[in-house]
C-alpha cells in the first residue's frame, strides 16, 4: 500500500502562463493528439461518473459564454475569458496498471478506492460535479473530476477552491488593530494552509483510512524505509479496525432494524388482538344481555307449562285461552262433545295405566317366588355334594381305592347309608 495523492486546480478559458486552458484540459481528458505527447499509447478514457468529456465542454462553454457578471455602478458585463470557470480534482491510487491487471484483488482494492473517492466528490461538490473519468494508459490507475459551477454568479470556480476562500475571506476583512499589510498576508496564507488540510483531512478520513493509505508519503517527512514500513502496517492495520467497525455497525443496525420490526409486528399483533378482544367483549356483552332476555322468557314459559301441566291443565289453558277470546261460549258449544270425548279418554287411559300397573307388580312378586325357589333348589344340591364327599373321606383307603378302579361312576352312587353300614 501507500499514500493518498489528491490535487485540485481551477482553469479559465484563457490560457495561464503554463499555456494550460479549459480546451486544453478537456482535449487532455479526451485524449486528443496534440494534448497526449505525454502518454506513450493514448486510449480513451472510461467515464464512472456523469457526462462524458465532450458533453461537459459544450455545457461549460455554453454557460461561460452567457455568464455576466455585475460590476460598480450596476452594470452588467460578460464574463472574461481569464476568470476561472472550471474546477478540477484529480485522485490517484498507488498501484500501477501492470499490477491492477495482473491480480483481481489489487484491482478490486482500486475499484473499491475509486467508488469511495467518487462519493466523496459528490459530497463536496453536489450537483455541479458534472463527470469523473478514469484513465488506464498512464503508469497509475487515476480519476480526473470536472466540476462546473452553472448555478453560481459569474460561473466562479474558485469557490470550490478551499485555501483561496479561506484566504479571501481573511483579505475582505481586512488587517485586525494594530496589524499591518505584512502580517495580514501571513494570516491569510495561515488559512489558506489550514483550509487544503482540513480538505486533505476529509479526503483521508472517508477514503485513504478505510482503503489502508497514509496521509503523508515518507519523502516529504524524511521517514526513513523501515520508519515508512512501520507507517504501512499501521495504516493497513487502522483499514482494518475500521472495516470491523463498519461490520460491527452493519450488524449492529441489522439487529436494532430486526428488533424494530420485530417490535412493530408485536405492536400490530397486540393492536389486533386488542380489538378482537373488545369485539369479543361486546359480542359478550350481548349475548348475555340476549341469555338474560331468554331466561327471562324461559322463567315465563315454565311457570305457564306448571300451570298447564297434563291433560287438564291443557284443558284449562285451552279454556283460559277461549275465555279470552270474544268468541269464547261459541268455541265452547262448538267444541263440547270433542271435550268430553277427550276426557273420556284420559279416564280410560287412567285406568289401563292402573291395569298394567296391577299386572307388572304380580309378575314382579312371581319372579321373585321363583328366584328364591332356584336358590333354594342350589343350597340343596350343595348340601348333598358336601355330604357325599364327607361320607367318602370316612372310607378306608383300600376301599377308597377299590371304588376307585372301578371307575368314579361308584363315587358318584355312593350312599350314604352304605357308608354307616361298612362302619
Amino acid at each position: 500500500m501507500g499514500y493518498q495523492f489528491i490535487h485540485l486546480e481551477s482553469y479559465a478559458r484563457k490560457a495561464d502562463a503554463k499555456g494550460r486552458s479549459t480546451d486544453f484540459i478537456f482535449s487532455e481528458a479526451s485524449r486528443k493528439p496534440e494534448a497526449s505527447v505525454h502518454v506513450a499509447n493514448p486510449l480513451p478514457p472510461v467515464v464512472v461518473y456523469g457526462l462524458g468529456v465532450q458533453e461537459v465542454q459544450e455545457m461549460h462553454d455554453a454557460a461561460a459564454s452567457a455568464a455576466t457578471i455585475t460590476v460598480k455602478g450596476g452594470h452588467v458585463r460578460k464574463v472574461a475569458k481569464d476568470k476561472k470557470t472550471l474546477h478540477t480534482v484529480v485522485a490517484s491510487y498507488p498501484a500501477t496498471m501492470a499490477e491492477i491487471h495482473a491480480d483481481p484483488a489489487k484491482r478490486a482494492e482500486a475499484e473499491e478506492w475509486e467508488k469511495r473517492t467518487i462519493a466523496w466528490l459528490r459530497s463536496q461538490y453536489g450537483d455541479d460535479l458534472k463527470s469523473a473519468i478514469r484513465h488506464e494508459d498512464e503508469s497509475h490507475y487515476h480519476l480526473h473530476a470536472y466540476i462546473v459551477p452553472v448555478d453560481e454568479p459569474g460561473m466562479s470556480a474558485l469557490k470550490y477552491h478551499p485555501g483561496v476562500s479561506a484566504k479571501r475571506k481573511i483579505m475582505s476583512v481586512g488587517p485586525a488593530e494594530g496589524e499591518d499589510a505584512k502580517a495580514l498576508g501571513k494570516r491569510a496564507d495561515a488559512a489558506y494552509k489550514a483550509a487544503m488540510r482540513e480538505w486533505q483531512d476529509s479526503y483521508h478520513e472517508a477514503v485513504a483510512v478505510p482503503c489502508g493509505l497514509t496521509r503523508l508519503g515518507p519523502q516529504r517527512r524524511r521517514l526513513t524505509r523501515e520508519e515508512w514500513q512501520r507507517e504501512q502496517v499501521q495504516a493497513e492495520a487502522l483499514q482494518k479496525t475500521v472495516q470491523q467497525a463498519k461490520r460491527v455497525k452493519a450488524s449492529g443496525d441489522q439487529f436494532i432494524a430486526r428488533v424494530k420490526n420485530e417490535a412493530d409486528a408485536i405492536r400490530t399483533a397486540a393492536a389486533r388482538d386488542k380489538e378482537a378482544a373488545e369485539e369479543a367483549n361486546a359480542a359478550a356483552m350481548a349475548a348475555r344481555e340476549q341469555a338474560e332476555k331468554a331466561q327471562e322468557k324461559a322463567e315465563e314459559a315454565v311457570s305457564r307449562a306448571e300451570r298447564y301441566s297434563g291433560i287438564s291443565g291443557r284443558l284449562r289453558a285451552m279454556w283460559d285461552a277461549l275465555g279470552e277470546s270474544k268468541l269464547a261460549t261459541k268455541i265452547r258449544e262448538e267444541f263440547a262433545a270433542e271435550i268430553a270425548r277427550v276426557q273420556a279418554f284420559a279416564r280410560s287411559l287412567q285406568t289401563r295405566l292402573k291395569d298394567e300397573e296391577k299386572r307388572r307388580h304380580e309378575a314382579e312378586r312371581k319372579a321373585h317366588e321363583a328366584a328364591q325357589d332356584a336358590e333354594r333348589a342350589r343350597d340343596a344340591a350343595l348340601r348333598m355334594q358336601i355330604e357325599r364327599d364327607r361320607a367318602w373321606s370316612l372310607l378306608p383307603p383300600e376301599r377308597q381305592q377299590e371304588l376307585a378302579m372301578s371307575g368314579p361312576a361308584m363315587k358318584m352312587t355312593l350312599q350314604p347309608s352304605q357308608t354307616k353300614e361298612k362302619r
